[in-house]
């Protein structure tokens, strides 16, 4: 087992194994690469704790492509000062998620970031809740329907070669204090 997870609503419970998460992965991958990501075009993921987060978070790794990570309770505004900070090309969401018992309406507060991201050229949506959500055509694509004909086969997607002083991801600070500044995590 590579992880267990618990989830929201009580009782949502997935159990994901090695050969689980490196398909999930290299699915994930190729279809990034469909989407013109490769080595160094900055990602957004703005998701809540489920098994997807994971996966957007080594497919770009694989890919090479640096990502920033921002908290699902951070305000559309905060979200779109960090796409705009890394210039992300693509932004990688859920529908609606869940925190505390409340639903979280994730999609809902991204459109509102893309808007003043000019950046941001595609929008990835992991269906979590199912809740019927604004899906802009020709920005926005269902995750599992995106990934649902890519390879899994690890062959199709090497991981990219990387020095050790190449980009892995920003992780920004909360801004409480000022602007949010990101903090870069090295490959090495």
């Amino acid at each position: 087992v590579a992880y267990h997870w618990e989830g929201e609503p009580e009782g949502d419970v997935e159990t994901v194994t090695y050969a689980e998460l490196q398909s999930r992965v290299v699915r994930m991958v190729n279809l990034l690469r469909s989407l013109g990501v490769g080595k160094g075009t900055p990602i957004g993921i703005y998701m809540g704790m489920v098994p997807a987060l994971p996966v957007a978070m080594l497919a770009c790794t694989r890919l090479g492509a640096p990502h920033t990570v921002v908290f699902g309770g951070f305000s559309a505004d905060a979200l779109a000062d960090r796409l705009n900070d890394m210039e992300c090309e693509i932004l990688i969401t859920q529908d609606e998620g869940w925190r505390r018992g409340q639903i979280v309406p994730l999609k809902e507060n991204a459109d509102r970031a893309v808007a003043t991201a000019p950046s941001v050229r595609t929008v990835v949506m992991f269906r979590r809740t199912g809740a019927d959500v604004h899906l802009e055509d020709g920005r926005d694509l269902v995750w599992q329907d995106a990934w649902a004909d890519q390879s899994d086969d690890p062959a199709s997607c090497p991981p990219e070669p990387m020095d050790a002083e190449d980009l892995l991801y920003l992780l920004y600070t909360s801004g409480t204090t000022g602007k949010p500044k990101g903090i870069a995590h090295t490959t090495g």
